[in-house]
């Protein structure tokens, strides 16, 4: 008899384990169903250890079910963090002696963040850093970790990135051709969301590019820019034609200037002397910078560059300053309180390092402004991303042509 409620209790314990991993990263439209299944199981568990003490072997059943819990959700944490392996890659049906049809194809490659909660651009991320022996978010954490994310999702209802990047990709193809290019071909690509970068270099080839200039969009040199050049480098594309890498956004004087005008635009009558504007990075581990020094060196690069700008422009320097996400100090809300401390009345933040808006700027960074213990007369004004402003394509553009 304690040897079934033993096996029972193992068998449960592990489908219990199974089951709450499943419940803290399945789509927000299952979860109600896996809940229910989780809580199922729990209940279940429980009985079967209440018959199990009633029979006398109440702690070494206990021992054995913490055990198999801790199996199945690791078990399933491994599964949910597996690498991808059913991402299709269209057949590359261009011959290498093929000169293509003369003209340019540009592959726009940006960061990605799906529409609606998909974990894949974070489990890829886990992958690339256990690979590269860079520590992150502990195993039995990442379920926790991307739980977060789905709460994130929930929040906001939709990431705006794919789509302001359709538009970002439109208009620069709009200026292309009012500059009286007709012929130079456009691919959007993403790094964590479908297409990827070497699926839209396939498409350039087949439809007979001879040239293919990568328009890095990114803020700095880091993994994200790597693996891009990674994915595409793999396709031995130079075997076919030339390509070129057009570098990120850091060093964009233009880039810099939309900072300005766009604070310029939202001061809604402050006095410039009033205003604070603070420009908010994501920020990395110390253990990253080691392998990945350009990704921190160029965003601080970036930002110190937009605040010289803005003191140029007639903003109080006391009042413009730099706050990071995570991993790094100042946070917003200390900075913020600081600024009201000097007397600004009216408060301009922005996502500094982000190309178009996403969970980060739509729910994060608002969520960490919003600890700043403020008075109810100072205005916090979220900016955002870069976006599709002019003058952010203006950048892209630029960017495009120096490699021409």
């Amino acid at each position: 008899m304690n040897f079934l409620i033993a096996l029972v209790s193992l068998l449960v314990s592990g489908l219990l384990g199974w089951s709450w991993v499943v419940a803290l990263t399945i789509h927000y439209d299952r979860l109600a169903r896996a809940r229910a299944l989780t809580v199922a199981l729990a209940t279940l568990d429980l009985a079967v250890l209440v018959a199990a003490f009633a029979s006398g072997a109440g702690w070494a059943t206990l021992i054995l079910a913490v055990l198999a819990i801790v199996v199945g959700y690791v078990l399933r944490t491994r599964k949910l963090l597996a690498p991808d392996e059913s991402r299709v890659v269209p057949e590359l049906t261009r011959r290498k002696t093929n000169p293509g049809l003369g003209h340019t194809a540009v592959i726009y490659f940006t960061h990605g963040e799906p529409e609606s909660y998909d974990p894949i651009g974070w489990i890829n991320q886990f992958n690339e850093f256990d690979e590269q022996g860079i520590p992150f978010v502990p195993l039995v954490a990442r379920p926790w970790f991307i739980r977060n994310l789905r709460a994130s999702y929930m929040t906001v209802g939709t990431s705006h990135h794919r789509q302001i990047h359709h538009r970002m990709i439109e208009a620069l193809r709009q200026r292309f051709l009012d500059n009286g290019d007709a012929s130079t071909r456009f691919y959007l690509s993403f790094l964590d969301d479908d297409p990827r970068p070497d699926v839209a270099v396939i498409q350039a080839l087949n439809e007979g590019a001879s040239r293919i200039v990568v328009a890095e969009v990114f803020l700095t040199v880091s993994n994200h820019t790597a693996e891009g050049r990674h994915l595409i480098e793999m396709l031995q594309v130079e075997d076919y034609v030339p390509v070129t890498y057009t570098g990120p956004m850091w060093d964009s004087e233009l880039l810099t200037q939309m900072f300005v005008e766009r604070t310029n635009a939202n001061l809604n009558g402050a006095a410039k002397g009033d205003t604070a504007v603070l420009l908010v990075g994501h920020g990395q581990p110390g253990a990253w910078d080691v392998e990945w020094p350009t990704e921190t060196e160029h965003e601080l690069a970036f930002r110190r560059g937009v605040l010289d700008a803005l003191a140029a422009d007639g903003y109080d320097p006391r009042k413009l300053g730099i706050a990071w996400m995570e991993f790094k100090e100042p946070k917003p809300a200390a900075l913020i309180e600081h600024f009201v401390g000097l007397g600004a009345k009216r408060i301009l933040y922005f996502s500094a390092a982000i190309s178009a808006d996403s969970l980060h700027s739509q729910y994060d960074v608002p969520e960490l402004v919003e600890k700043a213990r403020v008075p109810e007369s100072i205005e916090l004004v979220n900016l955002g991303a870069w976006n599709d402003e002019p003058l952010v394509i203006s950048a892209i553009k630029e960017k495009i042509d120096a490699v021409a």
